[in-house]
């Protein structure tokens, strides 16, 4: 720990970020990864000493990124079963943890890992964080946890935290009530997609109607959904980003199902820099999700003014502050759509009220002087024992 209060080093362990950090794209790189690569570079440029912790892809054990030092675990497929989750999954990040020697220890998964980070930091004096990325990391029944270690490990690690950071009141609400934890809601940083103030459309066109929807095909994501309302809209074209994971059913048959709608095109994967192309085509970015937490696709869409159709509203958010709409059924859906796209004038009332909140909450300038202040106070308060004190909560909540 070779940092001062002021400017505490941090250690951001995210296993999957090592494309989101250097930029080469690998392996799986999601918007929770280029967040936190976000947040390491602007604490870097500030002069915060950052490390962050990836699998091994084949780089190099140690290199600097934008003045980001990154440090490689094993790889995630290294090792025999039933015995890699010690070794050498488990006895990688402990060395990893070690090598980083940071003041603090960020986290952005609600998982097994979490526990594990955090037994080493309280066996090691040092302060965690832990920042809820989704709705059912906060529900005491854990729905989307099976294994039993997993569990327990979550658990502990939730339990003995030294601060808990959600996104939204509810998250907080939950915490509170299932798990009796305090926690600080902040809201997350995100780039500007739109900075030199490229120019969208006037308003939505009748002939050239484009429903963006972004996102992982996993079951809680219900592209379903979205293809079921590619077949009630015909008239309309629904551009896809994202793809299966390789050798997952469920993904496959979403796959062969929107390839035989001619209103819906499949681009994959696609370079988190490329993304701004399909953001500012696009009328209206189209949310399906049963669940989520704070979706950075809606960050990314209001930093260009895209209003958000959406089945999850994180805090009413979107409907109180006129962000969008909100519909819970594939009709509900289309008829939000269909009056949004009806009166132009609506559309770029919402697309303005979009680019404003953006600008007031989680522009980088905003939101990420509230994290530093956060880090700078654990650095000071770092051999206190008390997780989550009410104090620092009330302090980083002003």
């Amino acid at each position: 720990m070779t940092s001062g209060v002021s400017r505490p080093s941090i250690c951001f362990v995210a296993h999957n970020a090592y494309g989101a950090i250097s930029g080469r794209l690998r392996d799986h790189v999601g918007g929770i990864e280029h967040q936190q690569a976000l947040m390491a570079r602007w604490l870097a440029a500030r002069g915060h000493p950052i490390t962050m912790l990836t699998w091994d892809e084949g780089q190099r054990d140690e290199e600097y990124f934008a003045g980001v030092r990154v440090l490689k675990m094993c790889s995630r497929s290294a090792g025999l079963r039933y015995v890699r989750f010690v070794y050498p999954r488990w006895t990688s990040l402990c060395g990893a943890l070690r090598r980083a020697q940071a003041d603090i220890y960020y986290y952005n998964c609600g998982d097994l890992g979490l526990g594990q980070i955090v037994w080493w930091c309280r066996r090691n004096g040092r302060r965690s964080v832990y920042s809820v990325a989704s709705d059912p990391d906060c529900d005491a029944r854990l729905p989307v946890l099976r294994p039993w270690r997993e569990r327990v490990l979550y658990r502990y690690g939730l339990r003995h935290v030294d601060l808990v950071v959600v996104q939204t009141q509810r998250q907080r609400t939950m915490l509170a009530g299932g798990f009796g934890r305090h926690a600080a809601v902040l809201p997350m940083p995100c780039p500007d997609l739109n900075p030199q103030g490229r120019q969208r459309a006037a308003g939505p066109r009748a002939d050239s109607v484009r429903i963006l929807w972004v996102g992982r095909f996993s079951p809680e994501k219900r592209l379903e959904w979205l293809l079921a309302l590619a077949e009630r809209c015909p008239q309309w074209t629904f551009d896809v980003v994202g793809a299966a994971n390789r050798g997952a059913v469920y993904g496959s048959a979403l796959v062969e199902r929107a390839r035989r709608l001619p209103n819906v095109r499949l681009h994959g994967r696609v370079a988190h820099d490329r993304l701004v192309e399909f953001y500012l085509n696009a009328t209206a970015l189209c949310c399906t999700s049963a669940y989520e937490g704070f979706p950075n696709t809606f960050l990314e869409a209001f930093s260009v003014g895209l209003p958000v159709v959406t089945t999850f509203d994180p805090d009413g958010l979107i409907g109180r502050l006129g962000l969008g709409a909100v519909g819970r059924s594939v009709g509900e859906l289309a008829g939000q759509l269909q009056l949004l796209l009806r009166y132009p004038g609506r559309w770029q009332a919402i697309s303005a009220s979009c680019r404003r909140y953006f600008e007031s909450t989680h522009r980088l300038d905003v939101s990420m002087p509230r994290f530093e202040e956060v880090f700078r106070q654990l650095g000071a308060g770092r051999t206190a024992t008390a997780p989550g004190t009410p104090e620092l909560v009330a302090a980083v909540g002003r």
